[in-house]
């Protein structure tokens, strides 16, 4: 029994056996109050004295202690008497292999220009622990040290220590807290030190490998002269690293391979990796295009992606390297979304499948902030892929700015040690190597493959190596980095140098490697490609058919009705909740009003259409992913997917149990991330068109967080890439009075990114319109992002309401008119607007008994609906004033990039003038009676028109243009 609590405290201590003084104080604190010391070391104390009640001799507390440490993880040995002197001596011992596992990294040769000097580590040197040159020959009990010999002279400790720790590879790992995944490292880098990393055919491989990355630069080099490629001269060791990453994956039968990278070496890979046809690759460089059959305005060769199949170690792999803007490291979260949706079309929950990878520089590692996001939902329920390899290619350079490996803080781009220090809050283990060795990359690629399978955690390789050329292949680095490039001048290549090692191991002769790069060139020449071989993607069955979802057009019709009938019966699923289940009483009375709503009792409101979408999608076979920061509840409190037991707080999803068995409703509560969350949806969407997938701000205004991911992909993958997606954005938008913050969604923004049809954005006014656009989204062979600007105050507000005929017949309305029953000869002015300032104006209207103004809503900006349109204003024969109204100032809305559509059908008789609040620089004031003064005005102008208003605090109606003459 006390073996046993002697090794459980051993494991789960963070102390170690060398703390002798430590121990002893802590034990004379036990003495005079054993409660007042950690439980694990209570026990411990007490095992070794009965209860502990009499204090014992300090010296075998000490050789007990350090005894079963030394023994730990090694099984139990005979206990041997040992001097005081003595066990401080191997107290010594253990705590310098324990250093050389913390600080040996510090040490380690990682830089090939060897420009970065490591500093003295104190820990390191024997002296510190007590250990002199005498003791050198002094066989020592190895500890937890993974060696065949559970005794070993010192120096020979030390060697081992030295070449697994302070070699070519220094490895960051003691932060785990998890021993098992701490002893794993442990066994797989000391058990291997007198083990070859790389048998001879493995060798041959990797020069292969290098003569192939080596090839294709200086091919490009000389053939284009001038031409940007972000070369990967330097960093050259990434080749066989990702080769290795295939060969690993293939033999643990993953079948896809999802990389995202930035673009330097990004060509490299293209070709050495994936396949791609040089012959293809040259054109794109000389630009043979024919301009007439261009269908999409395109990117840069170094911004495209690609996807093929190929065959390695037996096993077809399917490669895909993800599409990515100059943005780095924006592609993160994208590649995250687009593996989990693999992952769970193939209902792989355990990342065992597909196998993420993703590419980084180091400035962007330790700059980008979209990094971190992306590494927090690495764990995270509804975002996890079973693990990340993270490849760094670190040439200790950003743009012109050095990043050395260490630096004095203050003198350098960045103030952490390293660049992957951010990766620590995962406690992932990083595995820094030397560029320059390329067995050692592949040896620690290897190792962070099996870590990955083994342990479902991403892991880090941080390859510092160097950049041969500056930025781009026009830039000269010289000017700002002269020492470092006089150095890089002097570096023969690291294929150079691993063929001379080779050479001088006698695996190849002196001709060998020469006749590899004329082999390689000749092929390039014939534009052929013989590093890897494709196969295309005839015959993989997972690969989507994304061409179905093009056929139709935004204007395209479809029904979305659903019978009564059926949504009854969905509702009353929905509402069939456990026994025993006890709701906190607002959400029993939203759900008691929901059964009303169903029974055709009362009118339907947001909550109830929403939910009866989502159901209706899920009874026709889709799947729905609902995420945003409060999206299971919903951030004002109207949507209550999931529901709360007050008794226990389990929690119960009505959504997932109605539907086809084959339809998943997913709800994620995510972290306070913007950017990482909607590269994430964005990324699934791309890979999933069956997944109704929705990313919902908690407020519009926090969109703003997620701008380069609207930029660089939701609103131009198409255009650039060909990428479709159906993503659908919820952005909660209207002036209630709640400040500069909460209001606006900047409709203004997305508006102004909308061209080419490739973008949907809407504002709907109903429940019911709701529920159609979101079916319309899945129903119709059509996938384009959709904009929803949702509402606020409206998810309550007494007219904004619908029935449930209004679900059960129809479909999405682009504009909502009048009624049939107004008279149309009566009306002189017609007012448009979007969103909640329709009641506002609806109910001034209905006050004054205003009979000469018709009030239309306008529910889709874009692709703005001008048949509808031009169909009401013909409507209105009499009608000669035609108004824009909006409750968002005159400088953002809808208004500016509208306004050329509202002109275009006007007759000679219509006068085109708008209603806005004044022009600002803030999206809304933040004083709750100016807003109301503010809005008042809006309807005011909007409805009457008048005098030009200008004055704070009021609104403003203009003419836009003269009459037509």
């Amino acid at each position: 029994m006390k073996s046993e609590l002697n090794d459980k405290f051993i494991e789960n201590s963070p102390l170690f056996g060398g703390n002798a003084a430590y121990v002893e104080s802590y034990y004379e604190q036990y003495l005079k109050d054993p409660d007042s010391v950690e439980p694990s070391w209570r026990d411990y104390f007490k095992s070794l004295n009965g209860d502990g009640a009499e204090d014992v001799a300090h010296g075998p507390i000490r050789d007990s202690f350090v005894d079963t440490q030394a023994s730990a993880g090694q099984g139990a040995r005979p206990r041997a008497s040992m001097s005081q002197r003595a066990a401080q001596k191997q107290a010594g011992v253990l705590r310098l292999i324990n250093y050389y596992r913390m600080r040996g990294h510090q040490a380690a040769d990682l830089d090939p220009l060897g420009l970065y000097q490591p500093p003295t580590v104190p820990d390191l040197d024997p002296a510190f622990h007590g250990l002199g040159e005498a003791d050198m020959g002094t066989v020592f009990n190895t500890g937890s040290l993974f060696t065949e010999a559970d005794e070993l002279p010192l120096r020979d400790i030390i060697d081992i220590c030295k070449r697994v720790y302070t070699g070519t590879i220094g490895t960051e790992y003691m932060y785990i807290t998890d021993t098992r995944q701490k002893r794993w490292i442990q066994r797989r880098l000391e058990a291997s030190v007198d083990k070859p990393r790389l048998n001879e055919k493995e060798k041959r491989e990797v020069l292969r490998q290098l003569t192939a990355a080596e090839g294709i630069e200086r091919y490009l080099h000389t053939k284009y002269v001038g031409q940007k490629r972000f070369s990967l001269e330097g960093a050259d060791s990434m080749i066989p690293a990702l080769d290795e990453v295939v060969r690993s994956a293939a033999r643990s039968h993953v079948d896809e391979i999802v990389i995202g990278m930035a673009h330097r070496g990004r060509l490299n890979v293209l070709v050495n990796i994936l396949g791609k046809s040089p012959k293809e690759l040259f054109a794109e460089f000389e630009g043979d295009y024919d301009l007439d059959d261009l269908e999409m305005s395109g990117d840069v060769k170094y911004h495209l992606g690609f996807s093929t199949d190929i065959e390695i170690e037996d096993e077809r792999v399917h490669l895909v390297l993800a599409f990515n803007p100059s943005h780095l490291e924006a592609v993160n979260p994208v590649v995250q979304g687009s593996v989990k949706a693999r992952q769970e079309r193939r209902h792989d929950d355990d990342g065992d499948t597909i196998l993420p990878v993703l590419i980084h520089g180091d400035a962007s590692f330790a700059g980008q902030g979209i990094v971190m996001e992306t590494l927090q939902l690495s764990q995270a329920e509804g975002y996890a892929t079973g693990g990340t390899v993270h490849l760094v290619v670190n040439n200790q350079l950003g743009f012109t700015m050095q990043n050395p490996i260490t630096a004095k803080l203050g003198e350098f781009s960045r103030t952490s040690q390293y660049c992957t220090d951010i990766a620590k809050m995962l406690e992932a283990p990083v595995f820094h190597v030397n560029g320059d060795d390329p067995e050692a990359v592949v040896f620690v690629t290897r190792l962070a493959m099996d870590y990955r399978e083994t342990f479902g955690k991403d892991v880090i390789i941080d390859m510092i190596c160097y950049r041969r050329h500056g930025h781009n292949e026009a830039d000269e680095p010289a000017v700002t980095q002269p020492m470092m490039y006089q150095k890089v001048k002097q570096m023969e290549t690291t294929r150079l140098l691993y063929a001379g090692k080779l050479e001088s191991e006698g695996l190849i002769d002196g001709e060998e490697a020469q006749k590899l790069a004329d082999a390689y060139r000749d092929g390039l020449d014939e534009g052929k490609n013989i590093s890897r071989t494709t196969l295309g993607l005839v015959g993989n069955e997972h690969t989507v058919d994304w061409a179905r979802y093009s056929r139709q057009r935004w204007s395209d019709v479809v029904d979305t009705s659903v019978p009564v009938e059926t949504l009854q019966r969905l509702a009353s699923r929905l509402h069939d909740l456990p026994d025993s289940f006890e709701l906190h009483k607002r959400a029993q009375r939203i759900i008691d009003d929901r059964g009303k709503m169903a029974a055709g009792a009362s009118r339907i409101d947001w909550g109830f259409a929403e939910h009866m979408a989502y159901a209706s999608l899920l009874d026709d076979g889709f799947n729905v992913r609902l995420s945003g920061q409060d999206s299971g509840r919903g951030t004002f409190f109207h949507r209550h997917s999931v529901l709360y037991n007050q008794k226990d707080g389990q929690k119960f999803i009505p959504l997932k149990h109605v539907g086809r068995d084959s339809a998943v409703f997913t709800v994620n509560d995510t972290l306070l991330s913007e950017a990482g969350v909607l590269g994430f949806e964005y990324g699934y969407s791309t890979a999933d068109p069956s997944t109704l997938t929705i990313w919902e701000a908690q407020f519009g205004d926090f969109v703003n967080g997620a701008q380069v991911i609207i930029d660089q992909f939701i609103s131009s993958g198409q255009a650039k890439w060909g990428r479709l997606c159906g993503l659908v954005m919820f952005l909660p938008h209207g002036y209630e009075g709640q400040g500069p913050e909460h209001s606006s969604a900047r409709l203004e923004r997305f508006l102004q990114l909308c061209a080419e049809r490739h973008m949907i954005v809407c504002v709907p006014s109903t429940p019911a319109q709701w529920f159609h656009l979101l079916r319309q989204q899945m129903v119709r062979d059509l996938r384009m992002p959709l904009v929803v600007l949702t509402p606020k105050s409206l998810l309550r507000h007494r007219l904004s309401t619908s029935t449930l005929e209004d679900l059960a017949d129809g479909q999405f309305n682009f504009i909502i008119d009048e009624p049939d029953s107004i008279d149309d000869d009566a009306i002189e002015r017609v007012v448009f607007c979007s969103g909640k300032v329709y009641y506002d104006l609806y109910q001034a209207r209905e006050e004054r008994e205003l009979d000469n103004v018709a009030l239309v809503r306008i529910e889709q900006l874009y692709p703005f609906p001008a048949n509808d349109y031009a169909a009401v204003l013909d409507r209105y024969k009499n009608a000669e004033e035609v108004v824009w109204c909006q409750e968002e100032p005159e400088n953002q809305g809808a208004w500016y990039q509208i306004k050329h559509r509202l002109q275009v059908p006007l007759a000679e008789r219509h006068e085109l003038l708008y209603a806005t609040r004044p022009g600002a620089a803030t999206t809304a004031v933040g004083y709750h009676k100016l807003h109301v003064k503010q809005q008042e005005a809006v309807v005011e102008a909007g409805l009457t028109g008048g005098e030009r208003l200008v004055d704070k605090g009021k609104a403003q109606t203009r003419k836009s243009r003269s009459k037509k003459k």
